[in-house]
């Protein structure tokens, strides 16, 4: 006999939240092994557990059980108690068991129990695997994705009553291996079989296969027809570490833009055309790498593959290794990132985002690699590939949780359910109501899909109200009626009251800067750069601190820190990142330092959809809030509800209401929020009629106002907007006599024509020609 081991992770909300101290029982029968308690983090210490030698892992003439087998039972205070038979143990293997906590509803189950069926390469259940033969006549997608969930039907493709589970892809791939092969083969041959088990699993997701049949899923896990996945099962750590290392490549034949349909089988009880599992084993043996092993079984024109097109990630992974003693944009958001996870799992230690690798960010990515929960990658304080994608992937799900929280502050779900009766075709703000509370529930109940919130009554929300309805005792009709609602109610506020999920963002940054006398200030003359100690270099340092959150220390003095903090703002706003404060940047960073009247400018040219990111999403959120009175955080970030606020502007302004943002929306937008001239009104009330711009600035930026704007004169005899505009400061010369005016506004790049003779000498020879009307 030989020794395995086990460890058991207990989390909640899809992964995004711990339970902490929750009670854990290892037993067989009547036997109990162990009983412990898991940390802060839901993660429980390691225990040997005694396993057939590891030799019968990789003989493929031994057709007994390799493995020995135990049963797990979770408990933890407002959780359904959990347990899990079967557990597979593998000599000299650490067997990771992931518990999805539920949150007790106080009534009903009260226990859930998954029960693990053998090892596939024991069971040796005969694969009738349906193959794309002669090309593919169904839908295509255009590129290949590495989603971030996959649909699972829990049962054989024609059996209607099995359940669809949600199942985060990496976590699928994860299971899916673990239960098809043994993790205690070699590396090579791992490799290999975890390459077809994602292409085979990325080839049903590009052509659609089943979602073209009329299913709402993506794959089985009858290995008759695709491969084995265990709802509840354990993942062995070798194929956990392997994993997170390779999870976005596949397998693909040269010239073809699908992934190649990696069809497998064990080659030892049953065979087929494709990849045999156990001849892997001696090929690996015989010195082979993966592609050599898959050439064997697959064209000799297959490659692998790899692509950072990743769903659910914030961040594309930047190409270089993160390590301490580093700095720049990269490691600030890393650190960004870490501290909002952290918001949820306390384990890690708080960081200064400083955009330096030091002490404090090695500690807290030692800290998240350590929890298995985030991915498992073996603790070393480095920001590696693996440890960036996950790193990202965990801050979107904790901020997704946190967001859908605060989204029903916003919202204002109240405690007594609504009476009246919705159904398919229904539209308005009671079902954008219920598609929120359904988004909720299913980050703990993955079976219940999620919809968006688009305020839409359609076919895809129906068959989310009967899972709802199926999965908690009512009448499947797909439609909310008062029992229905009250049982939306019931669960949502049951997992509210008994789940303790932290806020949907970290502390606010500070607040900027009290304004100088006369609103936002003027452009210094001279730029600022690294080296320089000033007033100046305080409030920029302020304003970075408000705009950015950036931490820095408001000393007035320019070094390394805040040369990297600017350079990271100007990539935020499509500026030069010199790290160098021109009149371009300072234009920029401070009217969104000190508020001013965002407008909209010219559409980008693309579209702008749920997930989208930056300055275009700022500005929809910040008009509608101004037309709609939307009520969104203006962070740039197109989410639920900025979707559904969209929406609810193009039906109430009779455009297409598909949540999407293209040009006739953009425009619509535009024409209400602003995008129109300014009109200048001199000091003397008489408008400007030309005006000379100053050699400090080389460019025009395009920014637009929705009215004239007034201005009134200051002491110095500057013109100042009643109404500030952002994002450039342009200095000009009254028509009438020499006095600078500070303009605020610029619409577009004017036609720039000679100088007249009387202009002041020593300024740049432009000239600006304003016209005498309601625009430039």
């Amino acid at each position: 006999m030989g020794t395995g081991f086990l460890e058991i992770v207990s989390s909640t909300g899809s992964g995004a939240l711990p339970v902490p101290h929750a009670k854990v029982t290892v037993f067989n029968g009547d036997n109990i092994l162990y009983e412990f308690v898991t940390d802060e983090s839901g993660i429980s210490e390691i225990v040997p557990l005694e396993a057939p030698a590891v030799e019968l892992t990789r003989d493929p003439d031994f057709y007994g059980i390799p493995y020995s087998v135990c049963d797990v039972k979770v408990e933890a205070t407002g959780y359904i108690t959990t347990i899990v038979h079967g557990v597979e143990i593998l000599d000299t293997e650490t067997s990771i068991l992931p518990v999805e906590m539920r949150p007790s509803l106080g009534s009903g189950t009260d226990v859930i129990e998954y029960d693990t069926p053998a090892h596939n390469l024991v069971s040796g259940e005969q694969r009738a695997v349906e193959r794309p033969e002669g090309g593919y006549t169904g839908k295509v997608l255009g590129e290949v994705i590495i989603p971030e969930f996959i649909i699972v039907h829990l049962g054989r493709p024609d059996n209607p009553n099995a359940r669809n589970v949600r199942v985060p892809f990496k976590e699928y791939i994860k299971n899916s291996a673990s239960h098809e092969i043994f993790s205690t083969w070699p590396p090579a041959s791992l490799e290999a079989n975890i390459y077809c088990i994602i292409s085979f699993a990325l080839n049903r997701i590009f052509t659609e296969w089943y979602r073209v049949r009329g299913h709402r899923f993506d794959i089985t896990n009858s290995t008759q027809f695709d491969q084995m996945f265990v709802e509840g099962g354990q993942i062995f750590r070798t194929i956990d570490e392997m994993v997170d290392r390779i999870f976005n490549r596949f397998v693909q034949r040269e010239g073809h833009k699908e992934p190649f349909f990696t069809e497998y089988c064990d080659g030892r009880r049953s065979q087929c055309p494709g990849l045999w599992q156990w001849s892997t084993v001696t090929l690996a043996e015989q010195g082979l790498n993966a592609l050599q092993i898959l050439r064997r079984f697959y064209p000799n024109d297959i490659q692998i593959v790899e692509t950072d097109n990743i769903g659910g990630v914030e961040e594309s992974f930047p190409g270089f290794t993160l390590r301490p003693g580093m700095s720049g944009p990269e490691v600030r958001t890393l650190q960004m990132w870490l501290n909002r996870i952290r918001v949820n799992f306390p384990a890690i230690p708080a960081i200064t985002v400083d955009g330096v690798y030091g002490a404090q960010t090695e500690a807290a990515v030692r800290a998240f690699q350590a929890i298995r929960q985030l991915g498992t990658v073996t603790p070393n304080g480095i920001t590696d590939r693996a440890t960036w994608w996950n790193i990202s992937r965990a801050f979107s799900a904790v901020k997704r949780l946190g967001e859908l929280t605060s989204e029903g502050i916003v919202i204002g779900i109240g405690r007594t359910p609504p009476t009246d009766v919705i159904r398919q075709g229904a539209r308005g703000t009671l079902v954008q109501r219920a598609q929120y509370i359904m988004n909720f529930i299913s980050q703990f109940y993955p079976s219940v899909p999620t919809v968006a919130q688009d305020s839409n009554f359609g076919p895809n929300f129906a068959a989310a109200v009967r899972e709802f309805q199926r999965l908690f005792g009512l009448t499947q009709d797909g439609i909310i009626g008062p029992n229905t609602w009250r049982r939306l109610y019931e669960v949502y506020w049951r997992i509210r009251d008994n789940t303790s999920i932290p806020g949907g963002t970290p502390p606010p940054p500070p607040p900027p800067p009290p304004p100088p006398p006369g609103g936002i200030p003027p452009y210094p003359g001279t730029a600022i750069r690294i080296g320089e100690r000033s007033e100046n270099v305080r409030r920029i340092q302020r304003c970075l601190n408000a705009v950015n959150n950036a931490g820095l220390n408001t000393d007035g003095i320019f070094g390394p820190l805040t040369q990297a903090a600017i350079m990271n703002f100007q990539r935020s706003r499509g500026l030069n990142p010199d790290g160098v404060v021109g009149p371009l940047t300072w234009g920029a960073l401070m009217p969104a330092c000190y508020g001013g009247q965002q407008t909209m400018g010219d559409y980008p040219g693309f579209l702008i959809r749920e997930g989208a990111r930056g300055d275009y999403v700022k500005q929809i959120q910040t008009c509608l809030n101004r037309t709609n009175n939307a009520g969104l955080n203006t962070d740039g970030i197109f989410g639920p509800l900025t979707r559904a606020a969209v929406v609810n502007y193009q039906r109430a302004n009779g455009l297409v209401a598909d949540g999407i943002v293209g040009p006739i929306t953009w425009g619509h937008l535009r024409n209400r929020c602003g995008g129109g001239a300014a009109r200048l009104i001199a000091p003397t009330g008489a408008p400007v009629a030309h005006a000379e711009v100053s050699p400090e600035v080389m460019e025009f930026i395009p920014i637009h106002t929705d009215e004239p704007i007034d201005c009134t004169c200051n002491e110095n005899e500057e013109v100042v907007p009643i109404v500030p505009i952002q994002d450039i400061e342009v200095v000009i010369a009254n028509a009438s006599h020499d006095t600078p005016l500070n303009l605020y506004d610029v619409p577009s790049a004017p036609p720039v024509k000679p100088a007249p003779p009387h202009v002041k000498s020593g300024l740049l020879a432009a000239l600006i020609i304003c016209l005498l009307s309601d625009h430039w």
